[in-house]
């Protein structure tokens, strides 16, 4: 059951908007989802109702799943996928029960010196938690509401790069985000024609999910260590058996074996003398206790 948690600790950073719209792509892809909202305000489970209100065609159950911030957050059991929404202020201990079950960290970050520097001290804090230092659990970040005629976007990225952070993404600055929010939508459920631009900024994203949200079959490597390469037809007959044993075919009749020749000495050389059977005398001498070096070749 992957898990992603939005994840910032500085307020008004989109957290609620990204983890709303994560939510509805996976219902919509045909994949059950619940929207866990951590926050004390329960920004996302208001937004939920107003959507179960408005009937929105989906392919996937999304329900909600109110967490509370003193329990443990474990995701509830029998779902495929969690998208967490988290509060601001998150640190400590709080923090790192919402990163024990996350598969995946989604950081959004305005362009400001504030929510720049609030966000590289979350990082830092994440860092240190053990499922992320190992690579357990993947960290990005999202540009959230970014001026096209600035250069926030560009800030934003430099910025990342020095922080060695994927930064998989930016979100334009509009009152989208807002009209559908209000009425419990998404961008995702608009028309094509309506949201053509902004679903160019969301590919990125989630194309860097994608391996999380749908997990293909496992496929081996072409090449490398543990795999056997690929046996091919011997003589026209194929591999047979579970040891995939390859099969000769027997030569053919006419086919003689020339008889091995003998090899070549030098010319300087004497030839070995060929081994003579044991003469009367040889056989008694070999019988009588007399040294070896003693006895004569008769």
């Amino acid at each position: 059951m992957p898990v992603i948690a939005v994840v910032n600790r500085k307020g008004g950073s989109g957290k609620s908007t990204l983890a709303a719209h994560l939510a509805a792509w996976c219902a919509r892809e045909g994949l059950p989802v619940v929207l866990g909202d951590v926050d004390r305000q329960q920004s996302t489970q208001s937004w939920l109702r107003r959507r179960m209100a408005q009937k929105v065609e989906q392919r996937a159950s999304l329900v909600g799943w109110g967490v509370d911030p003193r329990a443990v957050v474990r995701p509830p059991a029998g779902n495929g996928h969690v998208v967490l929404d988290t509060p601001g202020g998150l640190r400590g201990f709080d923090l790192a029960r919402v990163v024990m079950y996350a598969d995946a960290i989604v950081m959004p970050v305005c362009n400001s010196v504030f929510d720049r520097e609030s966000a590289a001290e979350c990082l830092a804090e994440l860092r240190t938690l053990p499922r992320i230092a190992s690579g357990r659990c993947r960290v990005a970040a999202v540009g959230m509401r970014l001026d096209a005629r600035t250069k926030g976007a560009e800030v934003l990225r430099a910025w990342a790069e020095a922080l060695e952070l994927p930064f998989i993404g930016v979100l334009r600055d509009t009152q989208a985000y807002v009209r559908c929010l209000e009425q419990g939508l998404t961008l995702f459920d608009l028309p094509a024609a309506k949201a053509e631009q902004d679903m160019l900024q969301w590919r990125p994203i989630l194309e860097w999910l994608a391996p999380l949200l749908q997990p293909g079959p496992a496929v081996a490597p072409a090449t490398g260590v543990g795999r056997s390469p690929p046996a091919t037809r011997v003589g026209g007959v194929d591999p047979v058996g579970p040891a995939r044993t390859r099969v000769l075919p027997r030569p053919p009749q006419s086919q003689t074996v020339p008889p091995a020749m003998p090899r070549p000495q030098p010319a300087n050389m004497h030839p070995t003398p060929t081994a003579q059977p044991p003469t009367r005398i040889g056989r008694l001498l070999d019988a009588l206790s007399i040294p070896r070096f003693l006895q004569r070749t008769l």
